[in-house]
């Protein structure tokens, strides 16, 4: 009767994220969606020229040029053997492809941390969400029973720490500070050392806003690594990058730097929910090599959903 409950109400809580994710991906999906459908409806037969229709489509839902060619070349090779019939055939061999790729970046595993409180520091350009994000992020944990301490490393940007604090009172969340200006390695130390004295389970660290251009920033940042790995050896354990999904393929160039600089694990998703380019995750995937952690759908606490990658491609097409 327990298992019977607990299976249920895993299903349930399983069902209630794939409808968000759909909901997030609506104009996504009704763009790609109706983009095939166009590129099939005059033709009796899928063949290439059908397939050079849709390649417009593709790049238009943000996959990227790299990926779309990819994914195109596999199909129009289908395409030569009569393999696809009608446009629902289409559309499975196309989720087929899409998977393919998803899969591949996040088969990545997460780390395991036994013992230790979990250092997790989240980096980013200004503007694409990333305080906000490790505010959801600390709700996220905390739903799991787990215990959070927010690091509030990112002193160079003015608000930045009151807004963290914010988040904190919103997720009951206690916030590790100092004065604007402060050293950012000097916080994490402390935020650190109280963490291991408490057993916290994780750290999540705010940094600042960096533009890969501003080296001594990224110097800054590699600072910080060297001082978690002093107090917490192995850690920082993941380097979350956020991306807001509503710059496309801007972003990915700033995540192809960031990943050479920062040493970045994952990848967050944000306003995924406010583009219509939805395909920029596989993009990421494909050309970054990096497993996309979460997905911002929402501006609430609760708006940061797991990334899975067969919700995300059946969002798209049903």
């Amino acid at each position: 009767m327990i298992q019977t409950l607990f299976g249920s109400l895993e299903e349930e809580k399983k069902t209630g994220f794939l409808d968000r994710m759909k909901q997030a991906v609506t104009r996504t999906r009704e763009n790609l969606a109706e983009r095939i459908e166009e590129a099939v409806a005059f033709t009796k037969e899928i063949d290439r020229n059908t397939l050079d229709d849709l390649e417009a489509t593709l790049i238009g839902a943000d996959l990227g040029s790299t990926t779309t060619q990819e994914v195109l070349g596999r199909l129009r090779e289908k395409a030569d053997h009569k393999q696809i019939k009608d446009v629902e055939e289409l559309k499975r061999l196309l989720k087929e492809e899409l998977l393919s790729i998803l899969n591949a970046a996040n088969s990545r595993p997460v780390n395991r941390v036994d013992g230790t409180p979990e250092v997790i520091l989240v980096v980013g350009v200004n503007g694409t969400g990333k305080t906000t994000t490790i505010g959801k992020l600390s709700q996220v944990f905390r739903a799991q029973g787990k215990n959070v301490l927010l690091c509030a490393a990112d002193t160079f940007r003015a608000a930045a720490i009151e807004q963290l604090e914010i988040w904190g009172q919103r997720t009951g969340t206690e916030v590790i500070k100092t004065k604007p200006g402060g050293d950012p390695a000097a916080v994490l130390f402390d935020a650190l050392q109280a963490a291991v004295a408490r057993h916290t389970d994780y750290v999540v660290v705010d940094t600042a806003g960096r533009l890969h251009t501003k080296t001594s920033l990224m110097a800054e940042l590699d600072k910080m690594r060297r001082t978690a790995q002093r107090i917490i050896p192995g850690s920082p354990h993941e380097v979350l990058l956020v991306m807001d999904a509503t710059t496309g393929q801007n972003g990915l160039q700033q995540a192809r730097l960031f990943t050479e600089s920062a040493g970045v694990t994952g990848i967050v998703l944000t306003k995924l929910d406010g583009t219509a380019k939805g395909g920029v995750v596989v993009a990421i995937c494909r050309e970054l090599g990096l497993p996309v952690r979460y997905v911002g759908v929402g501006e609430k606490a609760g708006d940061l959903l797991p990334f899975d990658p067969r919700e995300f491609v059946d969002s798209l097409f049903e």
